[in-house]
């Protein structure tokens, strides 16, 4: 199957007109173009008219929650003011649905340098220079963290053709349709078109924030030239939602663009003449942990939108229920603030948030966001000045009560009173009669806690007080 141009779009903006009580006026058109988002976005069927106007349709509600786990939004199935205000953002125009970091078939150069020429005309909105500057300065972000090299050529044919049309026949059959509307759109590698990026020039081309800035859309259309899709993570260039509020003075690729382009090239050749540094002043990194390695222990693991999260070092694996193999991330490619070496994390899943300790302080995550705030020390739960760091937490979903275990005790807390119970702490043992070992990490699915000790992990059943299975910690990896 050809691979369809990435087109950067912006959606109709209809927020205003879009009435959450169903109630003004506009409704109509409102829901024709939620149904439209959702059918170009994420395949909901479009022989079905009248899905959207059903608000509890479960297609519809279904492909809402897709669009807002894709989009790192809380996961409602409805058409809140926050899903409202992403639809009418600046977008990609491809589906979300792929989940890819890269094309389909991975698509790439088979070599490392590549040519670029600027056809047709340049934009009347810069100067020439600034738009010479952009397209290298975006060219550059990918050099940086890559064996990839790229120069200009003036005539002929180049690896990468750029550039800048309106209307409706610009060379391919991806019309442009006017300002505020498509921005740009590129092709993954390949002979011919692919490989391509063009800009619609009805859209203000600027070198700031004022209008639509050329640097940052270059940047995310090459890396589609280079063979990149989209990312999930809001933090991410290729993330397909454009980000008017970035700061361009501090642009910097998010580990996410830098794992994906890597995945692809793998990283830059180290320099000749670079200073060897002492090895002594290098701290030592960990090393990646393998997940089927039978002394694989956890630093945490929490519940997180229905999935599972494993974390390692700087490392976490995501395991969802409908497929065998996790996914293995960076923690910083989602949360970039987070810290390496998590103590312990829960999901609470009434707040759709999920708590991460690390020493004394404590942060709190709802999907792909730090949430303002944080962190905190962890002695606002309650805790005695005594209890410096938590080894493991677990929230009861039904009960609402999260339990901490430091050492040999644990405390509970309320979540609905907000504030730690009275009578605590306990001693584990006592309480869950089989774990007698330090807990490393604990969650609870399918009615049972699994608690985690090294590479070992006990099944526990609260209501028979007892351990029922004594299982590896990586059991959940099909290993």
């Amino acid at each position: 199957m050809e691979h369809l141009p990435v087109l950067l779009s912006l959606c109709v903006a209809v927020c205003s007109a879009y009435p959450l009580d169903g109630a003004a006026r506009g409704e109509d058109a409102s829901m024709d173009h939620v149904q439209k988002y959702l059918e170009n976005y994420y395949n909901l069927p479009k022989d079905v008219k009248q899905f959207v106007r059903r608000r509890d349709s479960g297609p519809v509600v279904k492909k809402i929650q897709e669009m807002q786990k894709f989009l790192g939004l809380e996961v409602t199935g409805k058409l809140d003011s926050s899903t409202l205000e992403v639809m009418h953002k600046p977008r990609c125009g491809v589906p979300d649905v792929g989940h890819f970091r890269t094309f389909p078939g991975m698509p790439k150069w088979r070599k490392t340098h590549l040519t670029y020429r600027r056809i047709v005309n340049y934009t009347p909105d810069l100067p020439r220079d600034a738009v010479d500057s952009a397209i290298e300065r975006a060219l550059k972000v990918w050099e940086e963290v890559t064996p990839l090299t790229f120069s200009r050529v003036y005539e002929g044919e180049a690896d990468i053709m750029i550039s800048f049309a309106v209307g409706v026949e610009h060379g391919d059959f991806s019309p442009f349709d006017g300002p505020g509307k498509a921005l740009a759109h590129a092709y993954p590698p390949g002979p011919g078109i692919y490989g391509d990026a063009h800009f619609d020039d009805d859209e203000q081309w600027t070198k700031d924030t004022r209008g639509t800035n050329l640097f940052l859309v270059a940047a995310h259309e090459l890396g589609h030239s280079l063979g990149l899709f989209h990312s999930a993570n809001t933090e991410a260039l290729m993330y397909p939602v454009y980000n008017s509020l970035t700061d361009l003075a501090r642009f910097r690729l998010s580990q996410d663009d830098v794992d994906g382009i890597q995945s692809l090239y793998g990283p830059p050749p180290a320099s000749s003449d670079d200073t060897p540094v002492p090895t002594e002043s290098v701290p030592p990194q960990p090393e990646t942990p393998a997940m089927c390695d039978p002394a694989l222990s956890f630093d945490a693991v929490s519940t997180l939108r229905g999935e599972v999260l494993f974390f390692k070092d700087r490392h976490f694996w995501r395991k969802s229920f409908r497929t065998l193999k996790p996914e293995f991330h960076l923690i910083s490619s989602f949360w970039p603030s987070l810290p390496s070496g998590l103590d312990a994390a829960y999901e609470v899943t009434s707040k759709d948030t999920v708590f991460l300790f690390k020493g004394n302080q404590i942060w709190a995550i709802r999907g792909n966001e730090v949430q303002a705030g944080y962190p905190r020390g962890i002695h606002t739960l309650g805790f005695p000045p005594t209890v410096k760091k938590i080894d493991a937490a677990m929230s009861d979903k039904e009960k609402k009560k999260t339990y901490f275990f430091v050492e040999d005790k644990y405390w509970r807390y309320d979540e609905k009173r907000q504030s730690m119970e009275s009578g605590f702490p306990k001693q584990i043992a006592e309480d869950f009669p089989g774990v007698d070992s330090q807990v490393d990490a604990v969650f609870e699915e399918f009615g049972f806690f699994y608690f985690f000790s090294g590479s070992t992990q006990l099944e526990f059943d609260p209501n028979a007080k007892k351990v029922t299975h004594i299982l590896k910690s990586n059991s959940w990896f099909n290993c």
